[in-house]
C-alpha cells in the first residue's frame, strides 16, 4: 500500500469510509517509531433500512487484516475514544471483524496511548473502556492515559491534545486529538471532531501549524436528523478554513454521503485528499451506496439466512 510522505514521516491509510468501512485507522512511521492510530473497524448495522451488503463484510475482513498486520510492527497504538470503529474489542463480531485473536495481534505487549475514561466520555464508553483496559493489562500492555500527555520515542514526539467534543457538544462525549512531530514535520490526527465543529479545536489545530491534518469531517448524512444544520455548517466552515492553511485528508463521517465532494466544494473546502487516494485504490463508498449494492447485486439466500440466524461463523462471502 502506498504512503503519503511528509519529510521523514510516512503516513499509511489503513481503513476508512473511502475504503468501504467505518474507521479512521491510520499508520504513521518515523525513523524512531511506528504508530497505529485508532485500530478499529465497524459496519453500520442498518442504513437505508438495510443490513450491510456482503461487499461491506468483505471490506471489513480486508481492513481488519491490514490493521492487524500494521499493529504487529507498531510500537504504539492509540485510542482516541471508545466507539467500536476506533479500537479493537476482544469479543467476536463480524460487524467489527473482531475476535480474541485479532485483539491480541493488535495490542499484546505494546504501548497503548488511550483516552482517559472519565466524565468526558459517555456512560456506555466508560463501561466499554473498563473491560477493554482490564483486558489490555492481562496481555501485557503498557497503558498510558493520553489526555494532555506526551510520549517521546527517540526524536519523535507524540502528543495528545484536548479532549474536544465529538462533533458539537453532545452526549457523544469527547475525543483526544493526536500529533506526531519529527524533524520539524508535524502530522495531526483528529478523529470524530466532525470538521471540527468545536471552535476551540479548530483554532488550536490551526495555531499549531501542522504540515498535514487527517480529520474526521462533518456528518452530512445526519444533517437535520440527529445533527442540526447549524452544527454541520460550522463544521464545514472550519474545514474550509483549515483546508486553505494546511494539507488536509478528510475522512470518516463525511464520506457516508455519496455526494460529499459536491457539498464540500460548495462550501469552499479546497484540495482535500482521501485515504483511498493516498493508498492508490479505488474509492469504495459502500455504506453510502448500500441501496445500490442491494439493487445491483442482491445477496444470495445463504447470506440472508446467515443474517437471520446471527451465526457465530463468518458470513458466506
Amino acid at each position: 500500500m502506498r504512503a503519503l510522505v511528509v519529510g521523514k514521516v510516512e503516513v499509511y491509510p489503513l481503513a476508512d469510509e473511502s475504503m468501504g468501512v467505518r474507521s479512521m485507522a491510520l499508520g504513521v512511521v518515523t525513523p524512531d517509531a511506528t504508530i497505529l492510530f485508532d485500530a478499529g473497524v465497524s459496519l453500520a448495522p442498518r442504513r437505508f433500512g438495510l443490513p450491510p451488503h456482503p461487499r461491506e463484510f468483505r471490506a471489513a475482513k480486508e481492513a481488519r487484516e491490514r490493521i492487524t498486520r500494521f499493529a504487529e510492527r507498531s510500537d504504539v497504538v492509540t485510542v482516541s475514544h471508545y466507539h467500536l470503529d476506533h479500537y479493537t474489542p476482544s469479543f467476536t463480531s463480524f460487524y467489527e471483524w473482531s475476535s480474541p485473536e485479532a485483539f491480541e495481534r493488535t495490542y499484546a505487549g505494546r504501548t497503548v496511548f488511550a483516552k482517559k475514561p472519565d466524565s468526558t466520555v459517555s456512560f456506555n464508553q466508560r463501561r466499554r473502556a473498563a473491560a477493554f483496559l482490564r483486558e489490555l493489562e492481562e496481555i501485557g500492555c503498557r497503558v498510558i492515559e493520553a489526555d494532555g500527555n506526551r510520549l517521546v520515542l527517540g526524536r519523535t514526539l507524540i502528543e495528545a491534545w484536548g479532549p474536544y467534543p465529538h462533533g458539537s457538544s453532545s452526549p457523544m462525549g469527547h475525543v483526544v486529538v493526536f500529533a506526531v512531530a519529527h524533524g520539524g514535520v508535524k502530522v495531526v490526527y483528529a478523529p470524530d471532531v466532525q470538521g471540527p465543529m468545536d471552535e476551540r479545536a479548530a483554532e488550536e489545530i490551526a495555531s499549531r501549524e501542522p504540515e498535514l491534518l487527517v480529520v474526521g469531517g462533518p456528518p452530512l448524512y445526519l444533517e437535520g436528523l440527529k445533527v442540526d444544520s447549524e452544527s454541520v455548517e460550522r463544521g464545514l466552515t472550519n474545514l474550509a478554513l483549515l483546508s486553505k492553511l494546511i494539507k488536509v485528508v478528510v475522512s470518516h463521517h463525511t464520506l457516508r454521503d455519496a455526494a460529499w465532494r459536491v457539498r464540500l466544494s460548495e462550501r469552499g473546502v479546497e484540495g482535500v485528499l482521501t485515504y483511498s487516494e493516498i493508498a492508490g485504490v479505488e474509492e469504495r463508498l459502500l455504506e453510502a451506496k448500500r441501496r445500490e449494492l442491494y439493487r445491483e447485486t442482491p445477496p444470495p439466500p445463504a447470506f440472508e439466512e446467515w443474517l437471520r440466524s446471527r451465526a457465530k461463523t463468518p458470513p458466506p462471502l
